[in-house]
């Protein structure tokens, strides 16, 4: 099998879970493309006592099928299961012939999928955990999911028979920008860290998108035949996206396009005014929903409980949004427009993304790791339109640092209109919050800042490189 790159960390939980000499009941959940199969399939090198995968878009029947299937590629000579009781029986038969191995691996992926309507599945599942598998001390059984907010609901956080079942969760989520380097450069490609960021800009870190590259073309060349040459492999993934995460998805897409228009980000109250609903429980379960699918974002509004700004943090959503709307005929529009206003102003919103993806990379890289600090976005209630400042990281030692996030393809060049806009955000900042400490400001840009009257604005200055750290997180 291919080596797995980039998730070493999931590895050695994995080694550590299935050396526990006990039962382990593990669920991995995480974003279609981000690699959850995959991780299983490297690790255990593909050794199951046995595997079902549900069948996406499939009724009851195919789901009852493909896990009769997977029952007798695993020795099960009986006859069909008449229902998911019956099945689940079945696969006792199978774990007590195997309670003398030293280890017996079972694994059932995309198991969302065989909970169709009426079906009964979750309930049969928990009685078989609870009556039949929790008895094996040799068992790993490994549940996994792309429909992250179901795996939560119903196996994580269950309030009936799976009730704290779960022995270890695991989510597994894109990668940062060095994990990425690192599969890139596995892979034999010889990018720059200027065009690793220009993919990751387009593409987040989902590994399957990466796979898709042609590590001998340009990073422009590369966008256009993922997302604007005819049949490109990008431009129908979206809506397979949400229908793999979601049933029913035409709030969720409501609210992430909505957010793909407002490059500040919206509070909840703006969300539910702009969907015409009440702020409710509906609308809490959509957002957590989206947050616990790696697709939105939350930051607190200057650290103030129950108050906070959502952002689209999915970097392929907030491109295809933006570019894919089927009024772009040009195969090559990504390398035709390089260096217009157009490509630059949208790199200039995606690298804020980035680096707010990165805030533990930006915490180390500024030494602040070793004590407490606390982050949060801040956005004006007085000035109109809102000044805003998108990462201040508050400090243990009486500093709060302001962070600027400025894409730029060589120095960044501070001008006056900027340093007074700058000066404005600083003054607003410190007088509708009463700050009490000293507050100083970080550059974070790709290469560097130009000496001139207003470099001095930054008492730090952060680059591209310091993005690309290692972490402990």
């Amino acid at each position: 099998m291919n080596r797995i790159i980039g998730r070493e960390q999931e590895l050695n939980m994995l080694q550590e879970y299935t050396g526990s000499g006990k039962g382990e009941f593990i669920a991995l959940f995480g974003r279609r493309r981000v690699g959850k199969t995959s991780l299983i399939r490297y690790f255990f090198q593909d050794k199951f006592d046995f595997f079902a995968t549900g069948i996406l878009d499939g009724n009851k029947k195919d789901q009852e099928d493909v896990f009769y299937d997977a029952l007798k590629q695993s020795g099960y000579s009986g006859t069909k299961p008449q229902n998911w009781k019956e099945a689940f029986d079945a696969l006792g038969t199978i774990l007590e012939r195997k309670k003398r191995k030293k280890r017996c691996v079972v694994f059932i992926d995309e198991l969302p999928c065989f909970d169709t309507e009426h079906s009964g599945f979750v309930k049969h599942f928990g009685d078989f955990w609870n009556r039949k598998a929790s008895w094996y001390d040799n068992l790993v059984l490994i549940v996994c999911g792309s429909a992250t907010s179901w795996m939560i609901h119903n196996i994580i956080d269950n309030k009936g028979g799976l009730h704290n079942r779960i022995t270890h969760e695991m989510h597994l989520r894109p990668f940062n920008l060095y994990q990425t380097e690192q599969y890139l450069s596995f892979r034999g490609g010889k990018w720059d860290r200027l065009s690793i960021l220009q993919l990751y800009m387009a593409l987040g870190g989902i590994p399957y998108y990466y796979s898709l590259l042609n590590i001998h073309k340009s990073a422009s060349e590369n966008i256009d035949a993922l997302f604007f040459e005819h049949d490109a492999p990008l431009r129908n993934e979206y809506h397979r996206l949400f229908k793999s995460l979601y049933r029913n998805p035409d709030r969720y897409l409501d609210i992430v396009e909505m957010l793909a228009k407002n490059k500040q980000g919206l509070s909840r109250n703006e969300i539910a005014e702009k969907l015409g609903i009440k702020s409710g429980r509906s609308l809490t379960l959509w957002l957590e929903n989206l947050i616990q699918c790696d697709l939105v974002s939350l930051s607190s509004n200057s650290g103030k409980k129950n108050s906070g700004i959502y952002r689209l943090t999915d970097f392929y959503c907030h491109f295809y949004l933006t570019f894919c709307n089927g009024t772009i005929s040009d195969k090559s529009y990504w390398k035709h427009t390089i260096n217009t206003p157009m490509q630059n102003t949208w790199y200039g919103l995606a690298f804020e993304r980035v680096c707010l993806f990165h805030i533990e990379e930006i915490i180390q890289a500024l030494h602040l790791d070793s004590i407490l600090t606390y982050y949060y976005s801040w956005r004006s209630r007085k000035t109109s339109p809102g000044a805003q400042i998108d990462l201040i990281i508050d400090r243990a030692d009486g500093i709060v640092t302001l962070c600027e996030m400025k894409y730029s393809r060589g120095d960044y060049k501070q001008d006056a209109d900027e340093s007074r806009q700058l000066a404005n955000r600083i003054s607003d900042f410190m007088e509708e919050t009463k700050i009490r400490k000293a507050v100083q400001t970080t550059l974070i840009t790709t290469y560097g800042l130009q000496k001139n009257l207003h470099a001095d604005d930054y008492q730090r200055i952060l680059t591209l490189n310091d993005l690309f750290i290692i972490t402990d997180k």
